[in-house]
């Protein structure tokens, strides 16, 4: 007789399977090249909206697009000052990655 194999669970993602998730998370949050230019505007310390706005050329609209979706991805904070909204980096491991890419990109491709 065949030795019966065991029936899998709902099929709960393995411990590995949750840091392939988590990094698919973090590449989509920092898909877009405006991300990577809030990213970058914000390794320094926090910034408002207009700070960020007279150094990146967008619209508010976008901007604010862009902000909302790397808070969500838990890549930004925000804070609350009167009627401005302060955004800072929350995610290191993000900021070193940006670092790393570009840098890498950079040396392979030296401007003219």
């Amino acid at each position: 007789m065949a030795k019966r194999q065991p029936v899998p669970e709902s099929n709960p993602l393995t411990e590995s399977d949750q840091v392939f998730e988590r990094a698919a998370e973090t590449f989509k949050a920092m898909s877009a090249p405006m991300r990577l230019k809030i990213i970058s505007a914000l390794c320094h310390g926090e910034k408002n909206v207009s700070q960020l706005l007279a150094e990146i050329d967008t619209t508010q609209p976008n901007m604010s697009q862009h902000l909302n979706t790397l808070y969500q991805a838990g890549v930004l904070g925000k804070r609350r000052e009167g009627v401005q909204i302060f955004y800072c980096i929350t995610n290191e491991r993000v900021v070193n990655l940006c670092r790393a890419v570009c840098i890498q990109i950079a040396s392979e491709n030296p401007a003219d």
